[in-house]
């Protein structure tokens, strides 16, 4: 029971950081989450922590770096791979032997085994971490492509380096050529391992598919074990079972191939349940690590032998040189580096050295580091116990400490969001949240509610075109524009026509006049408000122009009113229906739409305008005829009008559910979900109020 109250404990410290977090948005998620687990070490009722480092690794470090290959931009991870592979291995090994030879000068009661011991495990970055820290940081593509690249490897390296300096500290030997043997088998051997698996894999969940086997439990439960798998059969053969799973996961493709509705909802289900198993992983490491900090820390500092002032000073010192030496190393590559284009080294700009810095403080250790920590042993070969053990775990959380916090304060100090920039990526973000929405609007789409969710999908569809000629501000989209505003007038003038034409047609009755004037009228102020809203210029006689419009759109909607109130006093002409406007409307509407595609095929044998231009204008507009030829019954358009209110409104809540989930996952910043909330809030004000 002690241990089911201790995941228990565990999992709500998680939940609570997810809330806390919200309202200390300077302070990082993990260092939240590292100080709730400082917190729960000192309550009483909480169990005493012990780490299993092999459990650790296979249960957390495993799918973590799984979910991490596999999501992983392949290209970008291409592009830098020469970047990270440095950092991965140069970096790791270089910090290994410095921190060592350095540590064992400082204070030589560490032998210098023990000392490179120390470097080896404070290699490693925790990628994790540097993902959560500050998402108000802006950091590039390319930048977070090198530090995840980076953290996909140098886990290896770390591991394989502080095992074999172990082993020079207990047997007090250490044989160069075996080493290097082991090192090269261990990472070569579990790649390939990896790689195998993935590809035999790959295959089977293709032939299950095909075959029709697979179903969303199945699927799910597979990708949970896969790693879990990976992992202990590459140790079993005595390779290196991280890197095996961070093959498999570059390796793998079974999740996002496949169309149709089960392979949609499948993939669905199975991020959904990644996300949520990701970042409990996540939050649960980063309790842990505050729950072992306090003890692993406490018997150095309570020792009356060792000067507590002497150990802050070597952490300090410590983390001094493996920042530096980063600093310097990320600078070297970066100047060493050769520009695509020319294949030229390029000189170090104040851009440059920004990246640089960005890169260096982003290297924060994690637990990783403190796991390794924990694995050594508490005695040596000849049974005496291992000099300085407490002290080497104290210095490593230390500097675990002072790089998150390095992490969290100074890179949204070097890297902060440019407020040129914020514009396009709110834009980028709106266009985004819109798109998951148009994807949950299209899960909820049946054979009843079909016609009022694609008109709302269509709103939306809408909405992102409107957000993407943001987006590219160019000369072809100012023709773009042009061209679409000649559409709108093209439409003016055939509803204004078929107006006149219906006001003098002998062969039409006074009921249905009335019907299709109205209709004429209510199209024509649509279209004329669609005119006066798209007009950017605000010079006087576009101002006059407007305020024309104004007026002649208040006169034909009081004549309207007037005509319909005159007739119900009178009683001596039918009132026609809503349903009977809205399916005039409808029918006009398509004829309108029409008659600008006519107009449009023409235009593309002109010079006016680019071809591409009016092609996808014409494509538009083809799509907004197949939306409204494909209603099942035009003449039912006033109840579908209050389906589609109602879909509308849901659709808000969805949207605002998205806007949540891209805040959690980091896709956005809070800055920006506030601004995404506001602006759903006014939309669902304005519907409210035409309602």
């Amino acid at each position: 029971m002690a241990i089911f109250g201790l995941i228990l404990g565990i999992v709500a410290a998680v939940l609570l950081s997810s809330f806390l977090s919200r309202f200390i948005p300077r302070i990082s998620t993990p260092l939240v989450q590292i100080a709730l687990g400082v917190l729960m070490s000192q309550l009483a009722f909480v169990p005493d922590t012990e780490l299993d480092p092999e459990l650790f690794m296979v249960l957390f470090i495993a799918p973590l770096l799984y979910l991490e290959a596999h999501e992983i931009n392949k290209s970008q991870l291409l592009k830098s791979l020469k970047l990270s592979l440095s950092l991965a291995f140069g970096l790791a090994i270089a910090i290994m032997v410095v921190v060592g030879f350095t540590l064992h000068a400082i204070w030589p009661m560490f032998t210098l085994a023990a000392a490179l011991a120390l470097g080896a495990a404070l290699g490693p970055t925790d990628a994790v971490a540097v993902s959560s820290l500050s998402h108000e940081a802006s950091l590039s593509q390319r930048q977070i492509g090198v530090l995840k690249g980076e953290s996909l490897f140098n886990d290896a390296s770390g591991i394989v380096g502080f095992q074999f300096a172990i082993t020079a500290a207990v047997t007090g030997q250490f044989r160069v050529t075996e080493a290097v043997g082991e090192f090269v088998v261990s990472f070569f051997g579990g790649a390939l391992f990896g790689l195998i698996v993935g590809i035999i894999a790959n295959w089977l969940f293709e032939t299950s598919r095909q075959l029709g086997w697979e179903t969303t439990t199945s699927r799910i439960l597979l990708e949970l074990f896969l790693p879990f798998l990976l992992y202990l059969g590459a140790e079993a053969v005595h390779v290196s079972g991280i890197l095996a799973v961070v093959a498999a996961g570059l390796t793998m493709r079974f999740d996002r191939t496949g169309i149709g509705p089960n392979v949609a909802r499948t993939n669905i289900v199975a991020s959904s349940v990644w996300s949520v198993f990701s970042f409990s992983l996540n939050g649960a490491v980063f309790i842990l690590l505050g729950l072992l900090l306090p003890d692993a820390m406490r018997a150095s500092w309570d020792n009356p032998a060792i000067s507590n002032w002497t150990l802050l000073t070597i952490i300090l010192c410590v983390s001094a040189v493996i920042v530096g030496l980063r600093f310097l190393w990320v600078t070297a590559m970066l100047r060493l580096a050769r520009a695509e284009d020319s294949r030229k080294r390029r000189r170090m700009t104040p851009e440059r050295w920004r990246s640089a810095a960005v890169m260096t403080f982003g290297g924060a250790k994690g637990t990783i580091t403190l796991s390794l920590m924990f694995t050594i042993p508490y005695t040596l070969a000849n049974g005496e116990w291992f000099p300085m053990r407490d002290e080497l775990i104290f210095i490593a959380g230390g500097v675990i400490i002072v790089t998150l916090l390095l992490a969290n304060f100074l890179l949204p100090i070097i890297a902060p969001n440019k407020a040129a920039a914020e514009s396009r990526e709110i834009t980028e973000a709106s266009i985004e949240v819109l798109r998951r929405t148009v994807e949950e609007l299209a899960e909820l789409a049946t054979d009843e509610n079909r016609a009022p969710v694609m008109a709302v999908i269509n709103s939306y569809t809408q909405r992102i075109t409107r957000l993407k000629k943001r987006l590219g501000e160019t000369t072809n989209a100012d023709a773009r524009a042009a061209l679409q505003l000649e559409a709108l007038d093209w439409e003016k003038d055939y509803v204004k026509r078929r107006l006149a034409e219906t006001r003098i047609d002998p062969l039409i009755d006074a009921h249905e006049r009335g019907i299709r004037v109205e209709a004429c009228e209510r199209l024509l102020d649509q279209i004329m408000t669609t005119l006066r809203h798209t007009h950017t210029e605000r010079d006087s006689s576009h101002v006059l122009w407007q305020i024309k419009g104004r007026v002649h759109s208040l006169q034909r909607r009081t004549v309207i009113l007037s005509r319909r109130a005159a007739n119900k006093i009178r009683r001596s002409t039918p009132m026609f229906s809503e349903d009977e406007v809205y399916g005039s409307m409808r029918d006009l509407q398509t004829d309108a739409i029409d008659h600008v595609i006519d107009r449009l095929y023409e235009e593309m044998t002109s010079t006016t305008y680019d071809t591409e231009i009016v092609s996808g204008l014409l494509l538009d507009y083809r799509r907004a005829e197949a939306s409204l030829k494909s209603r099942p019954n035009m003449r039912n358009s006033a109840s579908l009008s209050t389906r589609i209110d109602a879909v509308k409104r849901e659709s808000f809540g969805i949207e605002l559910g998205v806007i949540q989930d891209m805040l959690e996952n980091g896709d956005i910043t809070r800055a920006q979900a506030k601004q995404l909330r506001k602006n759903v809030y006014v939309m669902s004000v304005a519907a409210d109020a035409n309602f």
